[in-house]
């Protein structure tokens, strides 16, 4: 009983977490980026790929080791739901981190580097579908929590 409640404040704990970098990286994607809050945001992409890392295995972990046993998640529609949501998640965050290497390539060694707007614009649409998603999970989170999707 104790390994199930430290796993699930973990868990809970990485994904409010995830939750934070996400909106970092929202409100660091801006205009005008460039010099030092681009190595910023390059930090705080990498954080935001650890914490998803770390809930996957602590969510493993949930799943092998809770109370409520491996069945209960393997035949539950919303625990499926939710893993194609944080799947997406994921799937969506690529296209913004691969812009993030590219400008700090640019910018390496620059101060004056500005990332240009339009790729600014476009790495916000990324992370707004990736913001809007995420909003799924806690709700699959809940139905699962309820029963729901048995």
């Amino acid at each position: 009983m104790a390994a199930d409640l430290i796993l699930a404040i973990l868990h809970h704990l990485l994904a409010f977490l995830l939750a934070g970098v996400l909106a970092a990286e929202f409100v660091l994607v801006r205009r005008g980026l460039g010099g030092r809050n681009l190595s910023v945001l390059g930090h705080v992409d990498g954080a935001y790929g650890a914490l998803a890392g770390a809930i996957i295995l602590v969510g493993a972990g949930r799943v092998i080791f809770g109370l409520k046993g491996w069945e209960y998640y393997v035949y539950n529609h919303a625990f499926w739901a939710k893993m194609a949501a944080f799947a997406l998640v994921g799937i969506l965050s690529i296209a913004p981190t691969r812009r993030i290497l590219r400008w700090r390539k640019a910018g390496a060694g620059s101060e004056s580097y500005a990332v240009p707007d339009d790729e600014i614009e476009s790495a916000r649409k990324f992370i707004r579908l990736e913001i809007a998603v995420f909003a799924l999970i806690p709700i699959f989170a809940a139905m699962m929590a309820r029963g729901v999707g048995n």
